[in-house]
């Protein structure tokens, strides 16, 4: 399979940083409560200091959201949203072991970090671009709505949405359960530290992930210039570039 983003979107956001990472392995019943601790320990330090409306991160977010037509104080990325709740409730949801630690690596870097089921995925390609309207986006109540064109989301080869406004909401379809065991994780920055901030964060849930699970895994930091992530396990290794 393979996961990039569309040509189009790198030459309207030049300053994405962007990072994805495959991993075959992974069962529900993992401990990472204590990193998960950890993660949001650092980010409720962050936090104490000033709202998450005035990180960096989230600001940058909020000018690309401006600029896809959103109201940023109506549509918020993902890691904003966690900071948001972790700020006024003191600790995230419990979902899923890795659905846990990643939102805990989210607000403890401040950037989106989507993880995804990929048997819930038609390959051979996972493309984040702009809708052409005809995408299926399943919500997490089984509802189906269909993202508008030019809205920007992941869509697979069958058509199907896996997010809406792009790092505003994941979908239902392809979302992290029980029986889980191959995921794809993406991490995407728009702050002039993000090309610093990805590599990093790709580095650390790999790390997380071979300490939890015993899973074999694969990353790559995407740029304009290399756009592309091949995955999977028909994949010859030298063709998964490593962060």
């Amino acid at each position: 399979m393979l996961f990039r983003h569309a040509d189009a979107l790198w030459a309207d956001y030049p300053e994405l940083s962007a990072g994805a990472l495959h991993a075959t392995g992974i069962d529900a019943i993992a401990d990472v409560a204590p990193r998960v601790a950890e993660y949001t320990s650092r980010a409720m330090t962050r936090l104490a200091g000033a709202s998450e409306s005035a990180f960096p991160e989230v600001l940058a977010w909020r000018r690309a959201f401006s600029r896809m037509g959103l109201k940023p104080t109506q549509y918020r990325c993902a890691s904003e949203s966690l900071l948001r709740r972790l700020r006024k409730e003191g600790e995230l949801p419990g979902i899923h072991p890795v659905v846990d630690l990643c939102n805990a690596l989210s607000v403890a870097y401040g950037v989106p970090v989507a993880v995804l089921d990929v048997d819930r995925i038609s390959g051979p390609l996972l493309e984040v671009r702009q809708a052409h309207g005809g995408e299926h986006y399943t919500t997490f109540g089984g509802g189906t709505e269909h993202p508008a064109p030019g809205e920007v989301t992941f869509a697979d080869s069958a058509g199907r949405a896996h997010a809406r406004r792009w790092t505003n909401r994941q979908s239902g379809h392809s979302a992290v359960g029980e029986h889980t065991s191959r995921i794809l994780v993406v991490t995407e920055a728009m702050h002039e530290g993000g090309a610093d901030a990805v590599p990093e964060l790709l580095k650390t849930v790999a790390e997380e992930l071979t300490a939890h699970w015993p899973v074999t895994t694969a990353s790559a930091v995407l740029t304009r210039v290399a756009p592309e992530f091949a995955f999977g396990d028909q994949v010859p290794p030298e063709a998964q570039r490593r962060a």
